[in-house]
């Protein structure tokens, strides 16, 4: 478990007279009220959840945008981060994808018989940390219990609600002939901290998750070039390559990449290498794609390396009509090939 994710309380869920979650815990009676009372509203209080309704009412103005994701990451801790924050970021960095900032999420889990306590304290109080962080408010959710063996551990699920961008105007119809591909920074460093934990093939290193929100950083972004910004999508389960099959196939353009403009660490690139992995495959948590007028693309990778989120942001390629419906890779040594979507899951439970 990685120092920075981890709140530290000499009591966890005060009040509390168990050591694990037991099926209870579900059962919509004592001890769920105590689960929910001693822990979940406490931490993640707020006024909307504060009602203790079974769903928020709430008002916002103008372009709304919705998303949902469910998160069975293995194991629920890894370096640089947990699955609390996986899923209040990755909801987050959908709609942020879409161009709208996050306003309020849902939160349901469902706990497995025999998880401790103080583990589930720990990922509640990831998820109160990375939430006021993103600037969200969990305003709803949902809590289920599963016998052991049923489950592991916990799963998640997040929806969230946020407000568009009066200026994003984002999507496969939006991208145009020669239009730049930037990557907001090095790759594949989620998929490898996750492997780096995983039961028979753990091995030294010290990569960290990139797992972060990025709506702050695509409203810079936004603000400052609006309709340029022609496609934004975070590059997570099958990394960049799936991305841009996807804007391949299903915008009708051809793709061009430079490996050797492509960031992506020794570190993992060595361990990409002696698990048999092509970083372009590996999912990241923190990393997206955009695709921009080549007008603004220098001025784009400029105020991504002033932010936190983007300092090793490089364009890695452009939009081409030439070979639709494919992504070739011009690699180092000069050849090309042609890099396809992923035909099956390479690194199962990763977010």
């Amino acid at each position: 478990m990685n120092e920075k994710n981890i709140i530290q309380l000499s009591c966890p869920m005060p009040g509390f007279d168990f050591d694990v979650i037991n099926l209870g815990h579900g059962s919509g009676g004592v001890l769920t009220h105590k689960l929910l009372n001693s822990g979940v509203f406490d931490v993640l209080k707020n006024d909307l959840l504060n009602t203790k309704h079974d769903g928020a009412v709430f008002e916002l103005n103008g372009k709304l945008a919705f998303s949902t994701d469910s998160y069975v990451v293995n194991p629920v801790f890894f370096p640089g981060g947990n699955i609390g924050e996986l899923a209040v970021n990755g909801t987050v960095n959908d709609l942020a994808m879409c161009g709208a900032m996050a306003k309020y999420l849902s939160l349901a889990f469902i706990l497995e018989e025999g998880l401790p306590i103080e583990e589930f304290w720990q990922i509640l109080n990831s998820i109160k940390k990375s939430a006021d962080k993103a600037g969200v408010q969990v305003v709803t959710g949902d809590t289920k219990v599963v016998e052991k063996g049923k489950g592991d551990k916990i799963f998640i699920n997040t929806s969230g609600i946020g407000i568009m961008h009066e200026k994003a105007a984002i999507g496969f119809s939006s991208i145009e002939e020669d239009d730049l591909i930037i990557i907001s920074g090095n790759i594949a460093a989620h998929g490898i901290a996750i492997m780096s934990k995983r039961q028979g093939l753990e091995f030294e290193t010290d990569i960290l998750s990139d797992t972060c929100n990025l709506n702050f950083t695509i409203k810079k972004l936004l603000d400052r070039f609006g309709t340029l910004i022609h496609f934004l999508r975070d590059a997570t389960r099958g990394g960049v390559a799936s991305v841009l099959n996807e804007v391949a196939k299903d915008g009708g353009f051809g793709v061009e990449i430079r490996q050797k403009e492509i960031p992506v660490t020794e570190q993992v690139n060595g361990a990409c290498e002696m698990l048999g992995l092509d970083p372009l495959y590996v999912a990241n948590e923190g990393v997206f794609i955009c695709i921009v007028n080549a007008s603004v693309a220098d001025a784009v990778v400029e105020i991504l390396h002033q932010d936190g989120n983007g300092i090793n942001a490089a364009i890695i390629g452009n939009i081409t009509t030439g070979h639709k419906g494919q992504v070739v890779l011009q690699s180092n040594i000069g050849g090309r090939r042609v890099v396809n979507m992923l035909p099956g899951e390479q690194l199962p439970r990763i977010c």
